[in-house]
């Protein structure tokens, strides 16, 4: 009764989380389903009412090794897709400081932004007629 609890409580606070606007909360409600789900296969595999499996012992009630191995599984899935979150979370917070310099290409291909940075008037350059080097 209480692994049915905890898992209808980590689910719950799992999606209240999710739909929340905050990335971290996102992040932290992923984390609270995915434990949720953990522990769903694990009750659905059967390992409170059966024994370990053990050489030489009696093999009706062992344990399904198949739910453990799904459960291992997911806890690496769940973890990368954190990490990957987490950084879309410190990304998406970052602010690109450099203004982009805008580029007027010429018929040589070369932009006129560099040698107006210089100090050069625009028309200048282009009134020569030619060659902007």
């Amino acid at each position: 009764m209480s692994l049915a609890l905890s898992i209808g409580l980590l689910a719950a606070a799992g999606v209240f989380l999710v739909l929340q606007r905050g990335m971290i909360r996102i992040i932290l409600g992923f984390v609270l389903l995915t434990h949720a789900v953990n522990l769903l296969i694990i009750a659905a595999g059967g390992v409170a009412r059966r024994d370990a499996p053990f050489i030489g012992g009696d093999t009706s009630m062992a344990a399904d090794p198949l739910p453990q191995a799904f459960v291992l599984t997911a806890i690496v899935i769940a973890f990368a897709i954190t990490v990957v979150l987490a950084t879309f979370a410190v990304v998406g917070r970052g602010d690109d400081d450099t203004e982009a310099d805008p580029t007027e290409s010429t018929h040589d291909g070369e932009a006129i932004t560099e040698y107006t940075a210089k100090g050069a008037n625009k028309d200048s350059l282009t009134d020569r007629g030619g060659d902007l080097t």
